[in-house]
Parts: C-alpha cells; structure tokens; sequence
C-alpha cells in the first residue's frame, strides 16, 4: 500500500518593510480594469501584519515539473485573482487588484537537493522555517509553488504552496486545491469538502422565542467579555509570551498526528463535540508544557495563568466555496470571510484530566448559541490584530481520514521546542482518554 497523502494548512508570517514592495499606478494608467482590495484584504497589508498560508502537500512518488506546471495554469484560469497584482495609487493611497501577465516559470520554485542527506524530514521542515522569514516580489501575483522531491518519513515528495493571506482565508485555498483534485475513487468526478449533516428538532414558538432571547444574552456576554478582555487584561508573563518584535523573526511548523478513533471516543462518552475535545487537549497540552519551562528554570508554576486564544470560524453558509466565483470581493464565497470569538485558556492544574475537556465544552457551548464571530468580526480585523499583534504560536487542526493532525507554527525564540509541545499535547489525549475509559494511565 503506498503512503497516504497528507495536506497541511501552514501559516507563517513576515512584516519586514524592506522587502514589501507594490506596482504603483502611474499617471495615466487610471482606466485599466481593477478591483479595489476588500477591508479584509487591505488588513493583510498593514505594517506588522503581512501574512502569507502555507500548505505542505505530500505526495506518494516524484513531482514532475510538466504536472506541476499544468496545475499552475488550471489554477490561474479557474481562479483570476491568482493573476492579479496589488497596484497602489500614488495619490490616493488606495490599493486595488490589477490582472497581469502571468509567467507560470515564475512562480515554481525546484532547488536542488542532495538525495543522500541525512534527513529529508529535517529538510523540508527546515525549508518550511526559511519560507516564514521570505516574501513574494509584489511586483507579481502573490503566491509561488516549492517543489520538493526529497524523501520523508511520510512521503516520497514534498509541495509546498505559499499565498499571501489577502488573497483569500484557508477555506478558501482548501477548496481551491480540492476544486483541481479528481477523486481517487472517480477521477471524472473533483473533490469537495465534506458537509456536516445538521440535525432538525421539532420546537414551539415558546421554546424558539426563548432560544432567540438565550441567544442574544450569550451575545451581549460575549461580546462584553471580548471588550473588556481586549482592554483591560494582559497574558500572564509566562515563558510562551513572546517578546517585541516576534513578527520578524523566524518560525518553526511542526505537525502531529493523533488518532480520530480516540477523539471520537472521548466526544461520545461526554457528549461533546470534536471542537470541545480539541480544545481541552490543547489546555491540557499547555499545562505540561508549561509545568516542563518552570521546571527547567527551578521556579514555581505561578497560579490563575491567564492566556487569551483567539478562535476563528466561517461565517459562510457553506463550507464548500463555490470554484465558480472568480473574484476575491467579501461580499462573494471567495476570499475573506472569517469571524473570531476570544477565549480565554485556563491552563491550571487538574486532578481528573477530563475537567480541561468539561470547562471546553462549558464556554463553547455558550459561544456557539451566539452571534459573537459575527458581532466581534470588525474589532478582530483591526482593533484586536493592532493591540494583540502576531502570536509566538499558532494552532491549526486538520482532520484528514482516521488522523487529526495538529499544526504548530512556533517563533523559535518564544517556543524553541516545539516537538516538546507536539508531545505534550499527544500525551493529554492520551491521560484524557484513559480517564473515559477509567484505567490506570502509564506515560506514553
């Protein structure tokens, strides 16, 4: 059997201002057809916040150059804002979507690989690390393709796909990868991400009435605490608070994959949900983690740690984007359309390890039966990116098959020993499934 693909949304960024450049739109160049950047968009070139998406795809056999090149030129037909520039306006300062001129050669990176290297894992993650403190020429359309046909623990080869996160949000670049993709099982039919089926329930106008009231009250709460947690409470000072100036420096992304199987088994046995179980693991994660910097400096692990995570979630209907909208306006399926809510981590520690996983399910419960993404949407793309800034870490969970995989985007500085954090965060799963099923739990 041949190793399974594996697809990895990736994020990293770079905010250095020497190296950002745009096309400007000189006089008399004023009646060619352009768009104007939706505020999402515009948010992603701000000082301090040019951020691109990576996506690591791994393959089971060689890369060819020919497939990768008709990849590129489907994509570019399909999706017109991967032949856009960014054009700003001398005067006015506007900036707006320019089509161009696409040279497919441009935009496909192959380096040179020695196939006898010790590591071709430590490679390609070391390749990935280099990515976040690089950027795309804005002078053309901002995404390029790294080819890597070097051999991993879990592929034969390795793609690399690199935007920049103005051009649309992961969902969007999800879809667009899946719209090209024919299916295994049918390759005349294309890949689609799978709908999750929403169970109906018989109420009455009472018990709606309620709801709807319930619904608004979790909206007032949650939009409250999000003000006056964004105003008047800082992150304890911890050694995962990074320090000035962690925009610029160089990140680390490393994945884990865990069992879906054990997931499911927690989310049955208490009746949550796969979001609720996650992110009681990532609590559970962080407070061994934690408990390991203290213990390496010989200091006391300090009470009511107070960390702030920010949660992103789709505000469209649908999680499929429509591969038939051909623009990035916000107003469309394409493009940016991502809401937050603000919650706040509490990483103390537990005698029964299935308490990180109740206090989870607790306030997502209370979050989900409001509109907070949608009520805090304008203060998370430019009151709250402005005072919390770019994160030492950041968190994406993919679930790909029987694995979900755990993608950490860590500042070395902040978190030098990501892998360290990977096991941490394997081992709570493990301690939090073992008190399901209530035996004794040895260390992993």
């Amino acid at each position: 059997m041949g190793k399974t693909p594996s697809l990895n949304l990736l994020k990293g960024s770079k905010t250095m201002k020497d190296s950002v450049r745009y096309v400007e739109l000189k006089e008399g160049e004023g009646n060619h057809e352009h768009e104007p950047l939706s505020s999402g968009s515009r948010f992603f070139h701000e000082p301090g916040f040019n951020i691109y998406i990576l996506t690591k795809i791994g393959v089971n056999s060689t890369i060819h150059i020919d497939a990768a090149r008709d990849f590129c030129i489907q994509m570019v037909a399909k999706y017109p804002c991967f032949s856009k520039v960014v054009v700003k306006d001398k005067e006015s300062g506007s900036m707006n979507w320019v089509r161009t001129h696409v040279n497919i050669d441009d935009h496909l990176i192959i380096p040179e690989i020695d196939q006898n290297m010790e590591s071709g894992d430590k490679f390609v993650e070391d390749y990935v690390s280099n990515l976040t403190v690089s950027c795309i020429d804005n002078s053309k359309p901002l995404w390029d393709i790294h080819i890597l046909n070097a051999r991993t623990s879990d592929a034969e080869a390795t793609c690399i796909y690199r935007a920049h996160h103005s051009l649309g949000d992961g969902l969007s670049f999800m879809n667009m990868l899946l719209s090209l993709s024919p299916k295994a099982s049918d390759p005349k039919e294309l890949t689609t991400l799978a709908m999750n089926k929403k169970a109906h329930h018989h109420t009455t106008k009472a018990t709606s009435f309620i709801s709807f009231c319930m619904v608004l009250w979790n909206t007032f709460v949650a939009f409250m605490l999000f003000v006056f947690t964004t105003m008047f409470l800082k992150d304890t000072q911890t050694p995962m608070k990074a320090s000035p100036g962690v925009e610029d420096r160089r990140r680390r992304i490393v994945t884990r994959s865990v069992s879906f199987a054990d997931i499911k088994l927690v989310k049955n046995a208490m009746n949550a949900t796969v979001n609720d179980v996650i992110v009681g693991i990532v609590q559970a994660g962080f407070n061994r983690y934690l408990k390991g910097r203290y213990e390496e400096i010989n200091s006391p692990v300090p009470e009511n740690i107070l960390l702030r995570a920010m949660m992103s979630y789709n505000l469209r209907a649908s999680v499929n984007v429509d591969a038939a909208t051909k623009n990035t306006n916000e107003d469309e399926t394409w493009g940016y359309k991502v809401g937050y809510i603000l919650l706040p981590f509490n990483v103390k520690n537990r005698s029964d390890p299935l308490d990180y996983v109740r206090e989870a399910k607790a306030i997502m419960e209370r979050r989900k039966a409001s509109f907070e993404p949608f009520a805090t949407r304008f203060f998370a793309k430019t009151l709250v990116p402005k005072l919390f800034g770019i994160k030492g870490l950041m968190i994406h969970i993919i679930s790909y098959v029987d694995k979900v995989t755990f993608v950490l985007s860590a500042e070395e500085e902040t978190i030098p020993d990501p892998q360290k954090l990977c096991d941490d965060l394997e081992i709570s799963l493990h301690h939090i499934k073992c008190s399901v099923l209530d035996k004794p739990c040895a260390e992993k």
